[in-house]
């Protein structure tokens, strides 16, 4: 989820934990437990620093090992450790256990997101992504904004987010719901899919759709469970030629291809040099597809110049590579 979902998450979250007699049994409790919850529900994604690293470093490792089994059970004891001595008559114990639903939580929702995370590290290095939630769903967000103005007015914030996650409980059934339909309706359309991916989008009744079979790829969108497809490209495979060989090197172009499972390429040689660019097809975006990656070589094959990440204009592309073809 984005980091304002998680936010007012760790507030319904220590909203649950007044709940908890011995939470609310000092003022020192209650405000320990309240920035464990805060912190925890933000925590897993400290690796978004990585942005300022690179690109190519964040898209490997976003959602990666802070993410995993190790770090669930980790990242709530570091933070009781920093946070207990500021609250020593707190009780130890259950600032650790409110703590820990809260990174736990954070973990457990990424995974309905179509971008995932891995999880099941170090078992599984697979990414877990079930795909039924956008990565910011404006009813999930919206409701959580409800629940905390009515604790604002005076209500109780532990039963009043118990009764919102219940109703929550029920829309993620009805999103699995959705998305099955329209699984049904794509494979009907291509009984010979051999992957398809169904992404949600901020609109309730919209789907982005991505297919392949052994010889196309499919891109589409559905609204409630009408299929439309609206892109078609023949799968190519990618020749072991010199050139995309080197390509393949450039540390951007090698965290695209560990990222996206279905994407087309193309290669393109200009005066000076070549391009080599990779599409990822689950994000197409106002006939457009914004998350690329492209490299530039010279002809002795040595890489000018690359980038990944989401674009949406071929001007701020040229200017992320740095280099306009003459």
């Amino acid at each position: 989820m984005d980091t304002g979902t998680h936010i007012v998450m760790g507030l319904a979250l220590a909203g649950i934990a007044t709940l908890d007699p011995v939470v609310t049994e000092s003022t020192a409790a209650t405000t320990s437990v309240m920035i464990g919850t805060i912190i925890g529900s933000q925590i897993p994604d400290i690796d978004t620093v990585l942005k300022l690293k690179s690109n190519a470093v964040y898209i490997r490792n976003h959602r990666g090992i802070t993410h995993s089994i190790p770090a669930v059970l980790l990242w709530p004891i570091a933070l009781t450790a920093v946070i207990y001595p500021f609250f020593p008559e707190t009780n130890v114990l259950h600032l650790w256990i409110w703590t820990f639903i809260a990174v736990f939580l954070h973990v457990f929702v990424d995974i309905f997101n179509a971008y995932g995370t891995q999880a099941l590290r170090p078992f599984s290095s697979k990414w877990v992504a079930l795909g039924v939630i956008n990565t910011f769903d404006p009813y999930i967000f919206g409701i959580h904004i409800v629940g905390l103005l009515i604790w604002a007015l005076g209500a109780n914030p532990g039963y009043t987010f118990i009764s919102i996650y219940a109703i929550l409980f029920i829309y993620y059934i009805l999103r699995f719901v959705a998305q099955r339909k329209v699984m049904k309706e794509v494979k009907t359309m291509i009984p010979d899919a051999t992957e398809i991916i169904i992404a949600p989008t901020m609109k309730f009744k919209q789907w982005r759709i991505a297919v392949m079979n052994k010889h196309q790829f499919f891109v589409g969108r559905a609204i409630d469970s009408k299929v439309c497809i609206l892109d078609q490209f023949n799968r190519v495979p990618i020749p072991e030629t010199p050139v995309l060989e080197a390509a393949k090197k450039d540390k951007n172009l090698s965290a695209f291809l560990s990222f996206s499972p279905v994407y087309r390429w193309e290669i393109d040689e200009y005066d000076d040099y070549y391009e080599v660019r990779f599409i990822d097809l689950r994000y197409r975006s106002n006939d457009y597809y914004p998350f690329v990656a492209v490299v530039q070589l010279n002809h002795q094959l040595d890489i000018l110049t690359s980038y990944t990440g989401w674009i949406f204009s071929e001007e701020k592309l040229r200017k992320k590579l740095e280099i306009i073809p003459g």
